[in-house]
C-alpha cells in the first residue's frame, strides 16, 4: 500500500512541474527578447499593403485639354505623380492665356506645393514666371520653352522638353532618305508645302526652319510652294492641303506638318485628291500619336518622330521632386531636354502597342 501511494504522489508531483514550466499549448518563446509570438490562426489574410502616403498637392495647368498630344502627356503625368502619393488637380487653359493665369493665381491661392505648366503662350513667360517667384512656388515649365534669361530670375524654376531644331532636322532626314531624296520629279528642287503650328511658339517656329535646312544642308535645292498657319489642329491640316493640292496639284512633292495631328488631317486631303504617299508625294509629322504609327505602318505616310511624351513626364516629375527637395538652378542649367527618335516603317513596331 505504502508503494502505491508513494507512486501515486510522484505522478501527481510530475504532473505539477511540467504545467509550471509552460508544458501546454503554448509556443516557446523563439524570438530571444523574452517577447512571446502569437500565431495567425490558419487561413488568416495578408494584410493589404498600404496605399501610397499623400506626399503633397500639385497643380497642373495645360494649354488645352483637347491637344492629342497633350492628352497623352497629361494622362501620364497624373499616373506617375499619383502612384507616387501627390494629389493632383489640373486645369485645362482652353488656349486662352488670360484664362490660364487665373488658374495659375487660384492653385497659388490653394496651396499647392509645386506647379507644371504647358504656357498657352510662350510670350506669357515672363508673367508666369514672375507670378510663381512672388509666390516662392517650386515649378516646372513643360512644352513650350521661354528663353534663358527669362527662366534665370527665378531658381526654383525648370523647363522640361524636347530640343524642337532636332525634330525639325529629323523631319528633313526623313525626306533624304527617300530613295530621290524627296525629288519625285527630278527637276532638281524638292518642292514642298509647310504646315505650320502656332508661329508664336518656339517648337512651331524650329520645326519649320529646321525640317528644310536639313535638305539644304545636304545640298538639295528646295521651293516653298506655301506656309500656312494650322494651329496644331487636324481639321485645319486637311483644310490646308486641300486648298493646296488644288492650287498647286503635282508640284507638291512633299508635305511638312508640324505636328501628327495635322499630318492625319493632310492625309485625308491627300486620299481625296487621289494622291498615293511614298509614290507621288511624301508626309511627315512629328509626335508619333497612335493614329500616325498606324499610318507610317500603312504606308500611308512617310515617317514621324517620337516626341516622347511619357519619356517627359518622367523627367518633369523628377526635376518637380528636386525641386521640392530644395534644389535651386543656376542661370543657364533650367533646361533639360528629353531626345526625339525618328519613327520608320522599319521601325514603327517598336513604338506601337
Amino acid at each position: 500500500m505504502k508503494k502505491t501511494l508513494a507512486l501515486l504522489l510522484a505522478a501527481v508531483m510530475m504532473l505539477a512541474l511540467l504545467t509550471a514550466c509552460g508544458g501546454g499549448d503554448k509556443p516557446a518563446d523563439t524570438t530571444g527578447g523574452g517577447q512571446q509570438q502569437t500565431q495567425e490562426p490558419a487561413g488568416t489574410p495578408e494584410p493589404a499593403p498600404e496605399a501610397p502616403a499623400e506626399a503633397g498637392t500639385i497643380g497642373v495647368c495645360i494649354y488645352q485639354f483637347t491637344d492629342a498630344f497633350m492628352t497623352t502627356y497629361r494622362n501620364a503625368l497624373q499616373e506617375i505623380l499619383e502612384g507616387k502619393g501627390y494629389k493632383v488637380s489640373t486645369a485645362d487653359g482652353a488656349n486662352d492665356q488670360a484664362k490660364q493665369n487665373e488658374q495659375i493665381n487660384t492653385f497659388i491661392t490653394q496651396g499647392v506645393d509645386a506647379l507644371i505648366i504647358n504656357p498657352v503662350m510662350t510670350s506669357a513667360a515672363d508673367q508666369i514666371i514672375a507670378t510663381v517667384q512672388a509666390a516662392g512656388i517650386p515649378t516646372v515649365l513643360i512644352n513650350r520653352e521661354p528663353t534663358p534669361e527669362q527662366m534665370a530670375v527665378y531658381d526654383k524654376l525648370v523647363y522640361v522638353g524636347c530640343d524642337a531644331r532636332q525634330s525639325g532636322t529629323m523631319q528633313g532626314e526623313l525626306i533624304l532618305d527617300t530613295p530621290n531624296k524627296g525629288d519625285i520629279n527630278g527637276d532638281g528642287k524638292i518642292s514642298y508645302i509647310m504646315v505650320q503650328g502656332d508661329p508664336e511658339n518656339v517648337d512651331a517656329q524650329y520645326r519649320t526652319e529646321y525640317s528644310v535646312k536639313a535638305l539644304t544642308d545636304a545640298g538639295m535645292e528646295v521651293e516653298e510652294l506655301n506656309l500656312t498657319r494650322g494651329d496644331w489642329m487636324r481639321e485645319r491640316g486637311q483644310e490646308i492641303v486641300a486648298n493646296d493640292l488644288a492650287q498647286f496639284a503635282d508640284q507638291i512633292e512633299v508635305v511638312f506638318c508640324n505636328n501628327d495631328d495635322m499630318a492625319i488631317g493632310a492625309l485625308q486631303s491627300i486620299q481625296a485628291a487621289d494622291r498615293k504617299v511614298n509614290e507621288d508625294i511624301y508626309l511627315v509629322g512629328v509626335d508619333a500619336l497612335d493614329a500616325a504609327l498606324n499610318e507610317v505602318k500603312n504606308g500611308n505616310m512617310t515617317g514621324t518622330v517620337l516626341n516622347d511624351a511619357v519619356g517627359q513626364a518622367t523627367a518633369a516629375v523628377e526635376q518637380m521632386e528636386l525641386l521640392l527637395g530644395g534644389k535651386t538652378y543656376a542661370s543657364g542649367e533650367q533646361s533639360v531636354y528629353v531626345d526625339y527618335v525618328k519613327v520608320t516603317p522599319d521601325n514603327v513596331d517598336d513604338f506601337m502597342g
